[in-house]
């Protein structure tokens, strides 16, 4: 179970009138993680650390400092109920620098996750390459890197990058039409985007698996996939003889 603390981030709260909310929120979401963990019988909880501000933005990106502090108080807030951090939407190297000095040091892995162009999945948002992503991997000590909130399409390309790297590696793309550089250059939110109605949960399966035969282990859905799109993917997976765990 992932937790649904993404945007639990007080800048976040504050335009909607509810920072007083911001450790009863995370406290609920655990234990809802928790309960699901519970009914289904067995696995991970990996809590989320979505990015400050707003997604796929990295010019909105606090400075440095002030971006780990903030990472450091929701990682120390989860950490304790969860098994891994999953830093995600991770978009520039700044950022990926900030989370991971920021959630380091609680005793829980970190998972980087970044967010690529969807015309160009070797490069993030920022448009620096992810080949340099390495070395911030390395320094901060991240136990896997993964590519989410991107077109299925440009994940290949990352993937390829993420092979040279020595970390265990994978994906989780959205279902949304292209994030455009247009559509960037306002204040996006995603209920303003479009779900595309040909990802049906076979044609996501199809990019998944090609995924995995480029090596990746860390298989998922991000925005506007189902249940069925990870039902879809398992089922591939276990055909082919892959374990699930």
């Amino acid at each position: 179970a992932t937790t649904n603390t993404y945007a639990i981030h007080r800048d976040r709260l504050v335009k909607a009138g509810i920072e007083d909310r911001f450790a009863a929120l995370h406290t609920q979401a655990l234990a809802e993680a928790a309960a699901a963990r519970a009914a289904h019988g067995s696995g991970r909880i990996a809590g989320s650390i979505g990015p400050l501000v707003a997604s796929y933005r990295p010019e909105a990106h606090p400075p440095y400092a002030e971006a780990v502090r903030k990472y450091a108080e929701v990682a120390a807030i989860l950490a304790p109920a969860v098994d891994i951090l999953l830093a995600e939407t991770v978009a520039s190297l700044a950022h990926a620098s900030a989370i991971l000095e920021g959630a380091g040091g609680q005793g829980r892995p970190v998972w980087l996750s970044v967010t690529v162009d969807d015309e160009d999945g070797s490069r993030l948002r920022s448009g620096e390459p992810l080949r340099d992503l390495e070395p911030v991997l390395r320094g901060g000590g991240a136990g896997a890197v993964l590519a989410n909130c991107s077109a299925p399409e440009a994940m290949a390309a990352a993937m390829k990058v993420f092979g040279t790297f020595g970390l265990p590696y994978g994906a989780y793309a959205n279902g949304f039409q292209q994030i455009t550089k247009e559509f960037l250059k306002d204040s996006p939110t995603v209920d303003v985007l479009h779900a595309r109605p040909e990802m049906t949960p076979a044609l996501y399966a199809d990019f998944a698996m090609r995924w995995v035969d480029m090596g990746a282990t860390i298989i998922g859905g991000c925005c506007e996939t189902t249940p069925a799109h990870i039902a879809e993917i398992a089922a591939r997976l276990r055909a082919t003889g892959h374990r699930i765990v």
